[in-house]
């Protein structure tokens, strides 16, 4: 145990979301070590203790008080229809940083092509109520069961359709399905007990463990760039590269020079670069970061 009184108890996702999660956890300063076969992590921080249960169950006990916080799905959320506070959210999977979405998926070559064609249908799906409340939404009358995984392969043979998630749909394609329809989007939330959140104290760190999570999700696809570049031509090098928002700009020895530092999208690190160097500058340092907070 991390600690015999901590004052928050935490719920971690089992399973697929675990690896990611320790990453974010200790990219937001919290190293979490778990032993083999247990589930019951332990925390650098002895304000905190926690367990690792499947994501579909942590909403209920943070809803009943087992937890004063935790990580789940905004699907589960649903799905439970629990009552709690969602603190922030927190945008991350085991493979990308995108939003999933439950879709309706049917055969490629079968006659369901549109929501109305699933009238008297049978639909197999882990998101069992959700799935139905859609349907009545939309006055479909269907036969909606639980399914305990590999989703896909059970159309056309045991059922009509699925609903089932997805970030691509390159797995529904792989098992020739198409999809019909989004029922809804989803990604991981940071959640909260009511009562542990009307608890000062309690608030204060679940607001100040928000904050520093998702520092770390905004920091995952920055980097900082330090770079020295002819006085002259600062104007210049901000005029043209709007990446460089507000940069600091540091005097250097040499007072026909300055030092220029800032915080940009990885993903044109690769244009800049270049640009830089072609208007002057030098020392170009490109760096990663751990946490960016706003």
């Amino acid at each position: 145990m991390s600690s015999s009184q901590p004052l928050l108890m935490i719920g971690l996702p089992k399973g697929s979301l675990e690896e990611a999660t320790r990453q974010l956890f200790a990219r937001a300063g919290y190293q979490i070590t778990v032993s083999s076969r247990s589930y019951r992590p332990v925390f650098d921080d002895p304000g905190l203790d926690g367990r690792l249960i499947r994501a579909q169950e942590v909403s209920r006990y943070v809803e009943h008080g087992f937890f004063d916080c935790g990580l789940t799905g905004y699907d589960w959320i649903q799905e439970n229809e629990s009552d709690v506070v969602e603190v922030c959210d927190l945008i991350y999977s085991k493979a990308s940083r995108a939003k999933s979405r439950w879709v309706i998926a049917a055969p490629e070559s079968g006659g369901i092509q549109s929501v109305e064609d699933l009238h008297g249908k049978r639909i197999a799906t882990e998101l069992v109520n959700t799935t139905r409340r859609f349907l009545e939404s939309r006055g479909i009358k269907a036969q909606v069961e639980f399914s305990w995984g590999a989703t896909e392969v059970k159309v056309p043979d045991l059922v009509d359709a699925i609903v089932d998630i997805t970030e691509t749909g390159s797995s529904l394609r792989a098992n020739k399905l198409r999809i019909v329809e989004t029922i809804m989007e989803t990604n991981t939330k940071f959640i909260a007990n009511r009562q542990s959140w009307e608890n000062p104290e309690k608030r204060r760190k679940i607001e100040n463990l928000a904050m520093l999570l998702q520092a770390a999700l905004e920091a995952g696809n920055k980097v900082g760039l330090k770079l020295n570049a002819p006085r002259a031509k600062v104007a210049e090098i901000l005029d043209s590269l709007p990446a460089l928002r507000n940069p600091t700009v540091s005097p250097l020895s040499d007072d026909a020079w300055v030092a220029l530092e800032t915080v940009i999208d990885e993903t044109v690190v690769r244009e800049i670069i270049p640009a830089l160097k072609a208007h002057g500058a030098e020392g170009i340092i490109e760096y990663p970061l751990n946490k960016v907070v706003y």
